[in-house]
């Protein structure tokens, strides 16, 4: 498996956690996930899944103007998305605890 596959998992909630923060346009969306270590993502990859999460109903969206050109577009969490971010994140702890038994007996074999 793949990096880009594991990634495509975990992605979306990452993307809600981030946005949970504070409104967001895409390509600062893109900067701030490239600063908490995806640093081989591109515009490309997010911003179908915002639209992705806006037509689900777990972000919705507002132009607003931006000093530097055109309006930009922000992304805020919905109470539907703060509920999948929750989701998300009981998730990722249960999985986390199942593939770190995992590992840990792949360890304790190896000594």
């Amino acid at each position: 498996m793949n990096n880009s596959q594991l990634l495509k998992g975990v992605l979306e909630g990452c993307v809600l956690i981030v946005i949970s923060d504070d409104e967001v346009y895409g390509y600062e969306l893109v900067q701030k996930l490239n600063k908490l270590g995806f640093t081989n993502l591109i515009g490309g990859t997010v911003y179908p899944l915002l639209q992705k999460l806006e037509k689900r109903g777990d972000l919705t969206s507002q132009l607003k103007p931006s000093s530097e050109g055109p309006s930009r577009k922000y992304y805020s969490l919905t109470p539907q998305g703060k509920k999948q971010m929750d989701e998300f994140i009981n998730q990722w702890h249960s999985l986390e605890l199942v593939v770190n038994q995992i590992i840990s007996k792949k360890d304790d074999q190896n000594d």
